[in-house]
């Protein structure tokens, strides 16, 4: 504690971000450190486990150094440690929560283990100081699609989900077999922006009525058949078209079940998160739909979408204020379900 708050160290490793930061009082970020590795696995269109252990292995310790110097702070100042223990890359997982738990004993501190998901919707704490449970979230990253209904600040109930790729997942697909590079969200939200959403037309997978869960694999197929289709006929393709098409396809079936999971469900509130929080046109069709059925929406700053270590502070905070600890038999947990 400092200054009469309550700080949490937080770390998070569960992709291919190595993070750390210092939380006060759950939401004031006191420093928000991020190592990207980006760069190396773009060469690969994709997360490559291995390589991604051996960077979070090389960075942690300076990670967690430069958060704590930037905050101003020692460990013997912290109150928690919080970690993420799942889900993600089992290998990476293993690496922040072994440095969290070092951390924690060498210092005498209470460990708190954190969902991932759980952390991505409280990153719209941070940014939001008012807001408060109930709501409806929206989780959608690479390796995310669900839709939670959050009823307090520690219980969260899945919705539905993905039965294939996440949307993100999709997203990286589909841009590799465009040619555009990776990562693919920011890039087809970009060109989408010239294109024509109604050029060229994909199956919208809406599944059994009444579901809450998405299925994107069919509409990757669609567009990887449709090229090869135009080039076997001599067609040039458009680009632009193709990914606004694709993007449309998605996104209209994302927000006509989560704005009507909140409408159905008398929620007033939907929050977004996640990496592909940060999409454009995601945000613009929300908006809109939000605003249609007079709910507010909330989602946060790029920085936050992304993997950070701030959100897992904010996680951990609340679930130490409600008197959960864990103990450092504490696994990582590829596969976690929330």
């Amino acid at each position: 504690m400092k200054d009469g708050k309550i700080l949490t160290l937080a770390i998070e490793s569960s992709c291919d971000e190595t993070a750390a930061a210092v939380i006060a009082e759950g939401r004031e970020v006191l420093s928000n450190i991020i190592s990207s590795q980006i760069e190396i696995h773009k060469q690969y269109g994709g997360v490559v486990p291995e390589i991604a252990s051996r960077h979070h292995l090389n960075n942690v310790n300076t990670v967690v150094d430069q958060a704590l110097e930037e905050a101003g702070v020692t460990i013997d100042d912290v109150d928690m440690i919080g970690v993420t223990y799942g889900p993600g890359l089992v290998g990476a997982l293993l690496i922040g929560l072994a440095t969290a738990k070092a951390y924690a004993l060498a210092a005498d501190k209470p460990l708190i283990g954190v969902h991932h998901i759980h952390g991505h919707i409280c990153a719209n704490y941070i940014q939001h100081k008012e807001l408060e449970p109930p709501f409806m979230a929206l989780v959608i990253s690479g390796g995310h699609t669900n839709i939670v209904e959050v009823e307090d600040y520690n219980t969260c109930r899945v919705l539905g989900g993905t039965r294939d790729d996440a949307a993100g997942e999709a997203y990286d697909k589909v841009a590799r077999v465009l040619g555009l590079g990776y990562p693919g969200g920011p890039l087809i939200d970009k060109i989408a922006r010239e294109g024509d959403p109604e050029a060229v037309e994909f199956k919208r997978v809406f599944l059994e009525k009444g579901s809450l869960d998405f299925s994107f694999s069919g509409i990757k197929t669609g567009v990887l058949n449709y090229i090869n289709s135009e080039k076997q006929a001599g067609r040039e393709v458009s680009v632009p078209d193709v990914a606004a098409g694709f993007q449309a396809a998605v996104l209209d079936v994302i927000v006509a079940k989560t704005v009507g999971a909140a409408v159905d469900m008398g929620k007033d509130k939907i929050v977004l998160a996640g990496g592909v929080a940060a999409n454009s046109m995601l945000r613009e069709m929300l908006e809109k739909e939000c605003a249609k059925h007079g709910l507010k929406l909330y989602y946060p700053a790029p920085v936050l979408c992304t993997d950070n270590a701030a959100m897992i502070g904010c996680a951990a905070y609340y679930k130490y204020m409600a008197g959960e600890r864990d103990d450092l038999t504490l696994d990582a947990i590829p596969n976690l379900k929330l």
